[in-house]
């Protein structure tokens, strides 16, 4: 088998495919193609290479590659529905994430089939075809575009060889990379042994041999003379899970008392949420200075940063930077990290940023409202901010604002429709409730302090008897103010 050895831009990828033709059909049950009842037999039986994703490196010696410790990897996904443009965008999203995990991608390959192979993911006779390629480009690894059982995960090894994980893995992957701080260390070491616990396993007789010592009495820490090993494993991870439980419920409740904090001051409070690597970060920095991490790189952003900032209208608001949504996020990762992400369920505005630049921002747009619906912040006003204008040809542009007419579209990079998101920001910022006239005598100068920072001003006098103000302010200093209505 020939392989291409030339990398290809994942965002021009050929149409063509080469079909590897397969004699074990027999476990492939019948399933629909977009304008007809049913797919021809040949499309059924094909295993499909998808062109345009590899990454390998061209003219590097050995001595850097061994410096760059790259992992080879080979994709394999399954196509059951949607177009055939949505699979290679899938497909492409899972060699991205790949190259972000440190690895270098060799080859990648997609099925046509009505539901994933139960025992194999991608059916007996593909998995022996992936074998054969994964022996012909010396890869250490497959990622599979989809989330594995742990039968799945076994058979599928054993047949190819080497290594096996799926989208969650890797994705968890990426995450315990990128945590930098005690409470996002905490969560994704949480998401890994939820994870892990249904899937641990071993080789030979080492995990299912009793772990009792000589005479039959069990070693220091474990159960019982009758506890297998893997028991025994299985038994440790769940302490440690609940000890993590019970420290992330402690920064829970630091993090709640901050936002509890910031109610009481009648800060509006908004959220940056959307896709990963759409520009979030560098959009706050935009706004606020904040000097958050930018990379071009998915889930560069795992630690939530709330930055302060001001409207030109003199109103005060915080703007929170948070992680990142992509497809299928998986479900331990919205569950470890689900006291961060209750900083968007309790925002008063929610900027969804768009990466204009992305082969389908429909589809993206799609996943991060199915994530903020698990988060139960489906009821948060929504902002649509389309980032990397720049980066876009008009015509895209076009099609994009048909796609979302009250959207704002904005480059973080050069600056690009700030202005007009700005002025959005005061239209959709939730404004003070109250508004009154007072005057309010030089000696009690505070409150003037207290308007102007918790308030919105609409007009100032300094007269002989005092400040005299109109202003939006929150009931509590209304209520402050009372006595010196005008």
């Amino acid at each position: 088998m020939t392989l291409p050895a030339d990398a290809l831009d994942a965002s021009t990828l050929d149409r063509s495919l080469i079909e590897l033709t397969d004699d074990d059909s027999g476990n492939l049950s019948g399933f629909f193609a977009e304008s007809g009842d049913e797919l021809d037999l040949a499309d059924r039986a094909a295993l499909r290479r998808v062109p345009g994703l590899a990454t390998e490196l061209d003219d590097v010696t050995e001595v850097e590659y061994r410096q760059l410790r790259l992992e080879r990897v080979v994709l394999i996904g399954v196509w059951t529905s949607g177009s055939l443009r949505a699979a290679e965008a899938s497909m492409a999203e899972l060699a991205a994430l790949s190259t972000t995990a440190g690895s270098v991608v060799l080859d990648a390959l997609v099925q046509r089939r009505d539901r994933p192979d139960a025992a194999t993911y991608v059916g007996s006779g593909k998995a022996r075809q992936l074998a054969e390629v994964v022996a012909a480009t010396g890869a250490d690894t497959v990622i599979c575009d989809g989330e594995l059982t742990p039968g799945q995960l076994r058979q599928l090894e054993e047949i190819v060889k080497v290594k096996v994980i799926d989208r969650t893995a890797l994705i968890l992957d990426i995450f315990a990379q990128h945590a930098t701080s005690r409470e996002g260390k905490a969560q994704v070491e949480l998401a890994q042994l939820q994870y892990m616990l249904p899937r641990l396993r071993g080789w030979g007789e080492s995990m299912s041999r009793a772990a009792a010592s000589g005479g039959g009495r069990a070693p220091i820490g474990t159960r019982g003379p009758g506890e297998t090993k893997i028991e025994t494993d299985r038994r440790r991870l769940r302490a440690r899970m609940a000890r993590l439980r019970r420290e992330l419920a402690g920064m829970s409740t630091v993090r709640e008392t901050k936002r509890a904090a910031r109610r009481r001051g009648e800060v509006p409070a908004v959220a940056i949420a959307g896709y990963t690597n759409a520009g979030k970060s560098s959009l706050l920095n935009r706004l606020t200075g904040a000097g958050v991490l930018v990379e071009d790189a998915l889930f560069a952003t795992l630690d939530p940063t709330v930055r302060r900032a001001t409207l030109p209208d003199g109103r005060a608001f915080t703007l929170t930077d948070t992680v990142g949504f992509v497809r299928h996020l998986p479900h331990q990762i919205v569950e470890a990290f689900r006291s961060t992400l209750e900083e968007v369920a309790d925002a008063d505005l929610l900027l969804h940023v768009v990466d204009g630049s992305a082969p389908d921002p429909a589809a993206q747009i799609s996943a991060v409202r199915e994530v903020l619906n698990d988060i139960d912040a489906g009821g948060v006003s929504e902002l649509i901010v389309v980032n990397k204008v720049d980066a876009v040809a008009p015509t895209v542009v076009a099609e994009l604002r048909q796609l979302a007419p009250e959207a704002v579209f904005v480059s973080a990079r050069t600056g690009e429709g700030l202005g007009a998101l700005v002025d959005a920001l005061c239209l959709r910022v939730p404004h003070p409730d109250v508004e009154l006239t007072v005057l309010v005598p030089y000696t009690r100068g505070e409150l003037v302090s207290r308007v102007h920072a918790h308030g919105e001003v609409l007009g100032q006098e300094h007269t002989a008897d005092g400040t005299r103000l109109t202003a939006r302010v929150s009931p509590a200093l209304a209520a402050d103010l009372d006595a010196f209505r005008a």
